[in-house]
């Protein structure tokens, strides 16, 4: 594990640090924006003595956005001090032993990569969220009736937006090469994901007049499938990529 240490100088911020197995190196906030810097797996600051400082170098460690664990150094006078506004994962305080630092540590990349692992799993855009690892998606927080082919399909379409698929192609990739029904199949699934997604919505999946469909982030205003055909993509007024 390697521990980057946000300290102005000093060297006795958390000396049980030494005694463990990890590499441990120091600099200043201003590290986290040096080229050639190598990652860490957890950001250890010192927020021993200047408070306010402390604060504002958590907050710019946040903005960094390493997605590693972020741990204020603390004494006992000072934890009255930590509020959600620190953006710190944990606290510690600078007398603890090398055996509490250690668990700390440990569970607090466990926690990200836990995290990570379920952000991972979710695709969202506007107020739909597809969680690829139930096999669920949500439109404001209520669960859609899909089949399993219309999740595959929608599912499909939104790790990919912006690009324009075919129907044969969304048939290969969503039903198989095996698969032996016609293209129309594709056309009736997203019919009826529009039915699904509602009015407000619907409009997520675009037609593209005489090629195929896409799948847009951010929801137009609703509009009937005739004016979505007609208008195709030309819309947006912009090329896309057809796959």
């Amino acid at each position: 594990m390697k521990i980057l240490l946000l300290t102005d100088g000093q060297t006795d911020v958390l000396p049980p640090l030494g005694l463990l197995a990890y590499s441990v190196y120091s600099g200043t906030v201003d590290y986290l924006t040096a080229s050639g810097r190598p990652s860490p797996d957890v950001i250890v600051v010192d927020a021993r003595v200047n408070l306010a400082d402390a604060r504002a170098n958590c907050r710019r460690a946040h903005a960094a956005r390493l997605n590693v664990p972020l741990i204020a150094v603390v004494n006992e006078a000072g934890l009255v001090a930590v509020s959600p506004e620190w953006l710190v994962d944990d606290v510690v305080l600078d007398v603890a032993g090398p055996a509490e630092i250690d668990a700390r540590l440990r569970l607090a990349v466990s926690r990200r990569k836990a995290l990570q692992k379920t952000e991972g799993d979710l695709i969202r855009a506007a107020d739909l969220t597809i969680d690829t690892g139930t096999y669920t998606a949500k439109l404001h927080g209520e669960q859609l009736p899909l089949t399993f082919k219309e999740f595959e399909l929608l599912k499909y379409l939104a790790q990919r937006p912006g690009r324009v698929f075919s129907r044969s192609h969304l048939l290969r990739e969503v039903w198989g090469y095996d698969y032996v029904g016609g293209t129309r199949t594709v056309d009736v699934h997203i019919r009826r994901l529009r039915a699904k997604l509602g009015p407000h919505r619907e409009s997520m999946i675009g037609t593209v007049r005489q090629v195929g469909y896409t799948f847009a982030a951010l929801a137009a205003s609703p509009t009937s499938d005739a004016q979505r055909d007609d208008a195709s993509i030309s819309a947006s007024q912009e090329p896309s990529r057809v796959t």
